[in-house]
């Protein structure tokens, strides 16, 4: 198993916003490319935080009982993410997706996000091998 690597199941094709971005831009944009989070980047690359579709409830229902949407994507973004290397084995997201809560984990290849890693393809890929 450990010659599975993170990078070889990681989908580096991921929406990502920046902490200034209207929450309704980022939901719009979550919703039409069925995103299940948004990293949020920082000016320079650099991975700030994740705004996932469970944060998004709270500005959500606030603008559905007061006709207006209101903050930013920094507003409700959570500041400190779990994340997994790119030449991290299987085995050890697989770890790391039982210890944490989280269906997604940022992927980081030499300090930089490449991509998102899913819980439910590493389960798929560990449930087809041995």
């Amino acid at each position: 198993m450990s010659e599975y690597l993170v990078r070889s199941i990681v989908r580096t094709n991921c929406p990502t916003v920046s902490r200034d971005l209207p929450i309704r831009n980022a939901i719009a944009m979550m919703v039409e490319q069925a995103a299940e989070v948004l990293p949020v980047l920082r000016d320079d690359g650099s991975l700030e935080g994740i705004l996932t579709q469970k944060d998004c409830f709270r500005p959500a229902l606030h603008a559905s009982y007061y006709q207006e949407w209101k903050g930013q994507v920094a507003d409700y973004m959570s500041a400190k993410v779990i994340t997994v290397d790119a030449d991290d084995d299987l085995v050890r997201a697989a770890e790391m997706f039982l210890s944490h809560p989280h269906r997604i984990l940022p992927v980081l290849e030499k300090g930089r996000l490449l991509g998102v890693l899913n819980r439910s393809e590493v389960l798929a890929l560990l449930s087809r091998i041995g």
